[in-house]
């Protein structure tokens, strides 16, 4: 089995050479410490922390997982210790407010970081993702005296926190929660109901737990518009952030046995009139949590990559080196028995297909962390609208495109060890599994879909697509000089040529048949996912090719990104053709068999 690297040529190729990310936070005031130098001395400590400190103890969680007992969790071997070096460290508040003591640093920065730790081990990096997400949401709407009684301890890691959303009757449909929340006479709530699927609901990590909470209080409004966000300690906190020592009621009724992530805790949480305080206003609580939403689908699209990029590494490697058969044309390596399965055109289709699909995703990520960077932290409200509308566009497609890709990727890696990648020890079947739930949480990949299509492309009247057309249009307009760049620039205008089409037919058709958005969402999630990959692919070439031809950078790596390109427009990008057909299709087949006719 080989030990999981951090692609970091690969992550500095994008950051600096594509994304430009040293002068683009720089020309923003709140970023514009975060240089280059800075930039690569954080990544290197950080693949320092997910290469020797969270690998080696990756397999050993997997195989011991957790477990509860009188409702408490135990964590496996190693993550105690783990944890505490990656506090001590200052990894809890990177992103934070510098007010309370985080760092300040940009999503752009945070996301390379957050693949490297999930890439190395997905179960642990869960419990440090549910609390970075969990201080945004109280950073951003919490009111004073929360934001300084809780986020310094938070940032500096002695806290964890959760989000609270599930229940076993209302998933997706959140409008149908049942837990309560009464208001008490000094303030706060008390908060009466049961979670499920809790991520890092209970464990022995940290000293307490600060849940997030949605909740319905007396004579709210029906449905989402009736909902509540609350803060809710696992212990009641002082003033002055010290433990009471009072344990507040609120337990882990059990933990879930899954098919992945074993070593991160899944939890039912019980609250029997547990002291809460209300973050945000009363009923806009759903909309107050789909703040953590966005940076925490964000981190499912970067859990897929990772965890694709690490079973890539393992194929590759043993593909260099198993020998079997011989080379179509004739022996490669005539002084020995056999030849190394790299040589058969179908392995280097499967290696070629995760390499491709693992840097696009990772673009698209970064691309989407961007936006998230400009709308929080440029001075200009016309760049912060924009960015705002990518991010509603980019974030769904990045969290179900980049998760169902990165899911066949490790498929894909499994399949090239063939008997070695369903055993244990090579560490690829552990992969598959742990980066199934990416597709699930968070919002299933359907619901993104139909998020996608319904309520960002037909009920917005397909606006959101035309910022990112006018992104593409600017960037053909850059380049349609560039002589290297004249073969690859059709394929982008093709691209957004079909998906003009596309969505203008299914805003049309959906006027007549309310069934075409839900029969459209899944193919045009997939077929906006494939058209950015293209457009990240043309902005990667574009570097690419400008750094080989003023010969800078590293040659050998170039060439492979190029040669990589030109596999994706050439073997993968022909299946825009039978998405944008599939939905051409309509609805009728679809929905023409009767209930018992299933």
């Amino acid at each position: 089995m080989s030990d999981y690297r951090v692609p970091m040529a690969d992550m500095r190729f994008l950051l600096f050479e594509v994304f430009q990310a040293d002068k683009i936070l720089g020309n923003m005031e709140e970023t514009n410490g975060v240089s280059a130098d800075l930039i690569n001395a954080i990544l290197e400590e950080a693949g320092k922390i997910a290469e020797g400190l969270l690998a080696p103890i990756n397999r050993r969680g997997d195989l011991s997982g957790c477990h509860w007992q009188n409702g408490e969790v135990t964590t496996p071997e190693g993550f105690r210790e783990a944890y505490k070096a990656y506090a001590e460290g200052g990894w809890s508040g990177l992103t934070g407010n510098t007010d309370f003591g985080g760092q300040g640093m940009p999503k752009l920065l945070s996301a390379q970081i957050e693949e490297m730790l999930l890439a190395a081990n997905c179960s642990f990096a869960l419990y440090t993702i549910l609390t970075t997400g969990a201080t945004l949401t109280i950073n951003e709407h919490a009111s004073k005296v929360l934001k300084a009684r809780y986020l310094p301890k938070m940032y500096a890691g002695d806290w964890t926190g959760t989000m609270c959303l599930t229940e076993s009757h209302a998933g997706t449909d959140l409008g149908m929660i049942r837990t309560r929340a009464v208001p008490q006479g000094d303030g706060s709530y008390s908060i009466t109901g049961t979670k499920i699927f809790i991520t890092a609901g209970e464990h022995d990590l940290t000293e307490n737990i600060i849940h997030l909470v949605l909740a319905k209080i007396p004579d709210a409004p029906p449905g989402p518009k009736g909902i509540s966000l609350f803060l809710v300690p696992k212990f009641v906190v002082t003033d002055n952030s010290e433990l009471t020592g009072a344990r507040n009621n609120v337990t882990c009724g059990s933990i879930e046995h899954k098919m992945g992530i074993k070593a991160s805790s899944t939890c039912v949480m019980n609250f029997d009139g547990a002291k809460g305080w209300l973050v945000g206003e009363k009923n806009n609580g759903l909309s107050n949590m789909f703040t953590m939403m966005n940076y925490e689908r964000l981190s499912m699209g970067l859990q897929a990559n990772g965890l694709a990029e690490s079973s890539y590494q393992t194929a590759a490697e043993y593909a260099r080196e198993r020998v079997q058969g011989r080379a179509p044309g004739g022996a490669a390596t005539p002084d020995k028995t056999a030849d190394p399965i790299l040589v058969h055109p179908d392995v280097r289709r499967m290696l070629l297909t995760m390499r491709a699909n693992i840097m696009a995703g990772r673009a698209l990520s970064m691309y989407a962390a961007l936006q998230l960077d400009i709308a929080r932290f440029n001075a200009d409200a016309s760049a912060r609208h924009k960015a705002q509308q990518l991010v509603a566009l980019l974030i769904p497609v990045q969290k179900a495109y980049c998760t169902d890709r990165g899911f066949e990727a490790c498929v894909l890696g499994q399949q090239v060890l063939g008997g070695h990648g369903y055993v244990a020890e090579w560490g690829l079947e552990q992969n598959v599994r742990d980066v199934r739930i990416a597709q699930i949480y968070e919002g299933a990949n359907g619901i993104q879909a139909l998020d996608l299509m319904g309520r960002k492309t037909v009920r917005g009247g397909g606006k959101l697509l035309q910022v990112l057309v006018a992104e593409m249009d600017e960037f053909c307009s850059q380049h349609q000089n560039y002589a290297s760049m004249v073969p690859y620039l059709p394929y982008l205008e093709q691209c957004k040529q079909r998906l003009i089409r596309t969505t203008e037919r299914v805003i049309q058709q959906a006027e007549i048949n309310a069934d075409e958005i839900g029969a459209a969402s899944y193919p045009y999630m997939e077929l906006l996912g494939l058209s950015l990959y293209c457009f990240m692919w043309q902005r990667m070439l574009a570097a690419a090719l400008h750094q080989q031809e003023i010969g800078t950078g590293n040659a050998a790596h170039l060439s492979g990104i190029i040669k990589t390109g030109n596999y994706f427009f050439t073997r993968l990008l022909p299946r825009t053709d039978s998405l944008a057909a599939e939905i051409a299709a309509g609805s009728d087949s679809l929905m023409a068999l009767a209930e018992e006719e299933f």
